[in-house]
């Protein structure tokens, strides 16, 4: 099938890409390379340089005909997103409309959404939080995702546009950026190898679900064929500190760099950490990678990028 990814110059959409390619898919690639990179856009793939808040994106789907979208463009920093939160709004709630608008004008089957597990719950009243959790978003980055799975409802009732909904956890990786304030495994990573001294927010006992790239891949592999009209957490159901984080990735890199602690970010989320018993239940998804062998995994990748 032909697949239109938004993001899939980026850490995740250009992951996801290269597995419809060896699927045998035909990949379909917006990106306004922001953040995404240009080296990361598979060979295989037709490549657009948009903005999907632009309006001639109606011109991508108007020559391509995409039967299945999968969107993972954002704006994803959720500090930026408190910082700016009409630029948050205008990327993730417009540029989500422009794309879903252009959907039931050129008839496409389905709508994968990468929307997120870590800051549509709010901080949490149960731990690991299920679907049906209360959902209580801290950040206007929370408060976009949310609303465009609300948007994906009213789509789904009035056009009968099908789509299926992820909510990832903290998802880490080859690839991610690490530039900026996300990405915490990508910075230390990167920080420790160029030995360079990282600094952890607070006490650093704020927790994250830590989910390997290649697990959330899989996730919206099964999406394509199933799923229908759902809402999944894709998370590992394990709670990881910052310190403990620190402590892996010093050791696998095999440093003795200092646990240095600054100043806690204000408003950050204490704890976060998704229960994935439903995707496992109707999808047959589990992680199939341990945090440290994940962790192995990356710092093998971006010791080999430097």
């Amino acid at each position: 099938m032909k697949i239109l990814i938004t993001g899939g110059a980026g850490f995740i959409g250009s992951n996801i890409a290269d597995r419809y390619l060896e699927l045998g898919h035909e990949v379909v690639i917006v990106d306004n390379l922001v953040t995404g990179q240009r080296e990361n856009i598979p060979s295989e793939a037709r490549f657009y340089e948009m903005d999907i808040v632009e309006e001639n994106l109606r011109q991508v789907f108007e020559a391509e005909r995409p039967e299945v979208v999968s969107h993972q463009a954002a704006q994803m920093d959720v500090r930026k997103s408190v910082a700016d939160p009409i630029y948050d709004a205008t990327v993730n709630v417009l540029g989500s409309l422009n794309l879903l608008q252009n959907c039931i004008q050129f008839g496409v089957r389905k709508f994968i959404f990468a929307s997120t597990g870590g800051a549509i719950y709010g901080e949490q009243d149960y731990f690991p939080a299920d679907e049906e959790h209360p959902l209580r978003p801290l950040s206007p980055y929370g408060i976009t995702k949310l609303t465009t799975e609300k948007y994906l409802y009213f789509y789904q009732q009035t056009y009968g546009l099908t789509y299926t909904i992820l909510r990832y956890a903290n998802v880490y990786g080859p690839r991610q950026n690490p530039h900026g304030e996300a990405g915490v495994v990508a910075i230390f990573t990167t920080r420790l190898l160029k030995g360079q001294q990282p600094v952890i927010n607070g006490d650093g006992l704020q927790t994250r679900d830590y989910v390997y790239v290649g697990d959330v891949v899989r996730a919206n592999e099964l999406a394509l064929q199933a799923g229908d009209n759902r809402i999944y957490n894709v998370g590992t159901g394990k709670e990881t500190d910052v310190n403990t984080l620190f402590r892996l990735l010093r050791r696998i890199v095999g440093v003795d760099t200092a646990e240095v602690h600054g100043k806690a970010k204000p408003g950050e989320q204490r704890r976060s950490v998704l229960d994935y018993s439903l995707i496992q239940k109707e999808l047959g998804w589990n992680p199939s990678v341990s945090l440290e062998e994940g962790l192995r995994l990356t710092v093998d990748f971006f010791r080999k990028e430097m």
